[in-house]
């Protein structure tokens, strides 16, 4: 079996992983960014400052799903953050799914500020569903594209972080 696009095998594991650590380093990194960039474009009155950190949200998104995360300049940094950390192993299923739920966020946000032309506030408010995501990943660890996939997607995710796909039995 070769090397997966998402991911690594592990032993262990019957499905290739990601370490959750590092992605959730890359969405604080994200979060961050997204953030100040918000911040400037709410004081400047001006969509001007998130075009260059949509398009760059954009492009990270898609080098994770269509290459693999090992191309994702947050990943990357977000690996190297965590480096001395134990690896917590999530399946790449789910993150495939909430990634893409990412790019398409983020398709949306720079067709409203670029080709739509779209007022401030609109702007304003497709990124804040993007930061708020962001969010809750990196400061709770709750996946909301993980939670969707498991809700909507073909089949249930495995090793969720803190094996929140677990369900408890009573």
């Amino acid at each position: 079996m070769g090397s997966p696009t998402i991911g690594r095998i592990v032993p262990g594991y019957d499905v290739p992983v990601v370490d959750e650590r590092s992605v959730r380093a890359a969405a604080g990194l994200l979060f961050l960014g997204g953030a100040i960039a918000w911040g400037m474009a709410l004081y400047a009155g001006t969509t001007r400052p998130l075009q260059p950190f949509g398009m760059f949200f954009l492009i990270d998104m898609l080098l994770r799903v269509l290459v693999g995360e090992r191309w994702s300049p947050t990943m990357a940094l977000g690996a190297l953050i965590v480096r001395r950390q134990r690896p917590e192993w999530v399946g790449a299923e789910q993150k495939r799914f909430a990634w893409w739920l990412g790019a398409g966020l983020a398709f949306v946000s720079c067709a409203a500020m670029g080709l739509l032309g779209a007022p401030l506030g609109i702007t304003l408010a497709l990124c804040s569903a993007c930061l708020a995501i962001l969010f809750l990943e990196t400061a709770f660890g709750i996946c909301v594209g993980c939670a969707l996939q498991a809700r909507f997607g073909r089949t249930a995710p495995r090793y969720c972080p803190g094996d929140s796909c677990v369900v408890p039995r009573t």
